[in-house]
């Protein structure tokens, strides 16, 4: 079973992320690993931080002579700003004086419920472990799931469709949305110029007015063959698994299959996708789909088209103009709290959820096909790929 957790503050000293289940033979890229962590970096209306930091995976275990070993990865990503946090955050008893406390809770982050659950005065150590910081470490996980699945020709991608009011408005092809992400600067990450432009101006409003915006991403799986994924356990289903994955990133609020919220304003016989059979002895099977509203998945199994998952992303919940709060110490109404933060994190929110598609759809892959080394694991995939081409 291909698992993966991660640790670590965002201001402590380094995150640490721990991949296991990968098969033995898996070739790793470090240039890879880093060009992701790099990409979540990148995009207009980031903060201070993203000046600071230069994410690089330091892998400790798992990995000899550039490929996995068939044991578990363990990375290391060092903050660079520990310098400055070391003696606010020691591990030790250290100086209480020297502590920086959260004194009054931002609302729409986790500093008010967190503080309350786990019996803290203030909300930093909420705050260091809530913080979309953490959200590197999964991207340096997903990397070792991209490299995997990679190995099979299954491709991993996402783009920015929506930022405030301004959307891109057309569905765009897998063609596209490779060439923006292997651009070697990423600005909103939408792969339309002038759609992009527009969302520049409600990302400048924003900063201009000290508040933050949300947006839309979209992830999409390439080439990945129909029958990955089950009907038969309601835990095991695929539309579960990506949806729980693609939620637990921070800020994301809803998550939408395919055409999902269209599809329930709309009648069956304009949302189903009529079945021909007329495909190429390229693809999979001959079987084949006119459109593609179901996003890849019917009954919680791939169909052989892309897979395509949206989130829908708050705005982030520090504000340069801070919302009404109550101070921890006093239970008066004060301003909440402000850290460093951003004002758009859409493009890079879209990175960490190729990440998590990318551990979900290894995770069924490995767990429809098997192997302890990835000869094997393609030797099955292969084989499976051989029997559905007969239909």
């Amino acid at each position: 079973m291909l698992r993966f957790s991660t640790a670590g503050e965002s201001h402590g000293e380094s995150l640490v992320a721990l991949v296991s289940g990968l098969p033995a033979g898996v070739p790793v890229v470090q240039e890879f690993v880093d060009r992701e962590l790099w990409r979540r970096q990148q995009g207009y209306g980031r903060g201070g931080r993203m000046r600071i930091e230069r994410d690089t995976a330091h892998i400790l275990s798992g990995v000899r002579h550039g490929k996995t070993i068939g044991a578990p990865v363990a990375m290391t990503l060092a903050n660079v700003d520990w310098k400055n946090w070391e003696e606010i955050l020691p591990v030790g008893t250290g100086d209480a004086e020297k502590h920086k406390a959260v004194a009054s809770p931002r609302p729409g982050h986790a500093d008010l419920a967190g503080s309350l659950k786990y019996d803290f005065p203030d909300a930093r150590y909420v705050l260091e472990r809530a913080s979309a910081r953490e959200s590197a470490a999964r991207v340096a996980c997903g990397a070792l799931a991209k490299l995997l699945l990679r190995e099979l020709g299954v491709a991993v991608g996402s783009h920015v469709i929506r930022v405030g009011r301004q959307e891109l408005g057309r569905d765009a092809s897998w063609a596209e949305i490779a060439a923006t992400d292997a651009k070697d600067e990423i600005f909103l990450n939408c792969v339309d110029p002038e759609a992009e432009a527009r969302m520049k101006g409600e990302v400048d409003l924003a900063l201009r007015t000290g508040d933050t915006i949300g947006g839309v991403f979209e992830v999409v799986v390439h080439n990945l063959p129909p029958g990955v994924g089950t009907h038969v356990n309601w835990d095991e289903r695929m539309d579960g698994l990506l949806a729980q994955a693609v939620m637990s990133l921070q800020a994301v609020k809803a998550v939408e299959l395919g055409r999902g919220v269209t599809a329930a304003e709309s009648l069956g016989s304009t949302v189903h996708d009529a079945i021909a059979y007329e495909g190429s002895e390229e693809d999979f099977t001959k079987f084949s789909r006119e459109q593609n509203n179901a996003g890849g998945i019917e009954g919680g199994i791939s169909n052989g088209e892309d897979i395509v998952v949206r989130g829908y992303l708050k705005p982030i919940s520090t504000l340069r103009r801070p919302l009404a709060s109550v101070s921890f110490a006093t239970r008066e109404t004060t301003k909440a709290a402000y850290e460093r933060s951003d004002v758009c994190v859409v493009p890079a929110a879209g990175v960490a959820a190729e990440a998590m598609v990318a551990l979900t759809i290894a995770k069924l892959v490995i767990d429809k096909f098997g192997g302890d080394s990835l000869r094997e694991l393609k030797r099955n995939f292969e084989g499976y790929c051989e029997q559905i081409r007969k239909y």
